[in-house]
């Protein structure tokens, strides 16, 4: 069965970085394209971000271009969104999750993730 963990959310101010990490194990990581997806309290979950099966193609959100990024390590089967300039409106949880297909045109989702909190308070 395949996994998707990630790890690194936490509580940090406005104006400050985390970066995520999303670990894959037990399905060939490489072969799918890799998205973050977040939801605050009270709101319906949103894409944050997705990167091609070898990470060249990479898409966001409006309200975190140019502060977000990820990237992906396929030797190492991990996926990360880095964080910079955080605001009170990113507290959220943040999933990873796979996409079925190479490309992050394909919609449809496979493995999820549990997801980690993000909070940006201060």
């Amino acid at each position: 069965q395949g996994q998707l963990v990630e790890s690194g959310g936490g509580l940090v101010q406005p104006g400050g970085s985390l970066r995520l990490s999303c670990a894959a194990s037990g399905f060939a990581f490489d072969d799918y394209a890799i998205a973050w997806y977040r939801q605050a309290p009270g709101k319906e979950r949103e894409e944050v971000s997705c990167a091609s099966f070898l990470g060249v193609t990479t898409t966001y959100a409006d309200a975190v271009k140019g502060r977000f990024t990820i990237s992906r390590d396929n030797a190492k089967n991990t996926a990360y969104l880095e964080m910079n300039n955080l605001k009170p409106e990113d507290t959220a949880v943040y999933y990873c999750a796979s996409r079925l297909g190479l490309y992050c045109s394909a919609l449809e989702t496979g493995h999820w993730g549990q997801g980690t909190q993000v909070t940006v308070s201060g």
